[in-house]
């Protein structure tokens, strides 16, 4: 399959390597484990795939926002942002 129109990094492929693993993970999770909804800080009842639709919404805004705003290097914002999604997941 020829894939250069797209200017595929090994970065580029990694990430969506992992966001497809993840979406496979989510939906063995719901089928071995349904989902109930719930209400934690976030100001709506929430699935797991509404926690985790929020979060990685959220950490695309910290990246985002880490490479416009600053200086610093880019591993501090995934740090942040894999912080971000934990709390998301976990009590959001």
């Amino acid at each position: 399959m020829n894939l250069e129109w797209m200017a595929w990094t090994p970065v580029t492929a990694g990430f969506f390597t992992f966001i497809v693993l993840m979406l496979i993970g989510m939906t063995v999770w719901e089928i071995v484990s349904p989902c109930v909804a719930r209400h934690g800080f976030l100001p709506l009842t929430t699935t797991r795939g509404d926690r985790l639709f929020i979060g990685l919404l959220g950490s695309a805004y910290i990246h985002l926002s880490w490479v416009g705003l600053t200086d610093f290097p880019l591993w501090v914002a995934t740090v942040i942002a894999a912080l971000f999604m934990i709390v998301i997941m976990r009590w959001g």
